[in-house]
């Protein structure tokens, strides 16, 4: 049988893209991942991430990454939200890796509800299950945490290169508060890797916020 897990890395930050990762393996190599020491990936050092991350090319089939910039996070419709832009990416993933059982954590309340979600998305004959915290039960979403997580890391080491050093990227860091502001008070706009829908870009920039909350 064949399996997907997929994760996420980089739905909180500012600045940056979120990237959503799949990996597909045969059932019976859970084991080996779970062998190589698979885990959540925040829960792992940035060295140990690179490290399995080798590692887990040589135990999986394929895997495939869906990067969001920040303008496709800020155009969300009113009657759409994070969740939905995750329901839309995972289902591209299993469409293109079509496996034959997934296994996904859920960003919903309602873990159940996320999984017909992605079932109703994704159109095709497949088992899904979807649980809180997936990534502490299933090999392969573990996996799955890592390659998004490394990917993500890759992909702010290249925007660093461009626009200098902008912390960490999340809201309550104090280097990316200033590197938002400052570039705001320099260049009148800010650059296209600030998600410009967050309150704290809105705070940051003297915008209308009231409604808004970071994600």
């Amino acid at each position: 049988m064949l399996v997907v897990g997929i994760d996420e890395a980089g739905r909180g930050p500012v600045i940056g893209p979120m990237m959503i990762a799949g990996v597909l393996i045969d059932d019976r190599d859970s084991i080996r991942l779970a062998e190589i020491g698979v885990a959540d990936s925040k829960k792992l050092s940035p060295k140990r991430r690179d490290e399995l991350f080798s590692e887990i090319t040589g135990v999986v089939r394929c895997f495939h990454i869906e990067r969001l910039e920040p303008t496709v996070i800020d155009g969300l419709r009113p009657a759409s939200n994070l969740n939905r832009l995750e329901v839309e990416s995972m289902a591209r993933i299993l469409r293109h890796l079509r496996p034959d059982l997934a296994q996904v954590g859920s960003v919903d309340v309602i873990p159940s509800r996320f999984r017909d979600a992605l079932l109703r998305e994704v159109a095709l004959p497949m088992e899904i299950v979807s649980v809180h915290h997936a990534e502490d039960r299933f090999p392969a979403v573990a996996a799955a945490s890592i390659v998004a997580k490394v990917a993500r890391e890759a992909a702010i080491a290249s925007l660093r290169e461009e626009y200098g050093d902008f912390g960490s990227g999340y809201p309550s860091d104090p280097k990316t508060r200033k590197f938002i502001s400052r570039w705001f008070e320099n260049e009148g706009s800010l650059p296209p890797i600030v998600r410009k829908s967050w309150k704290t870009a809105k705070v940051l920039t003297g915008e209308d916020w009231a409604s808004l909350v970071d994600f």
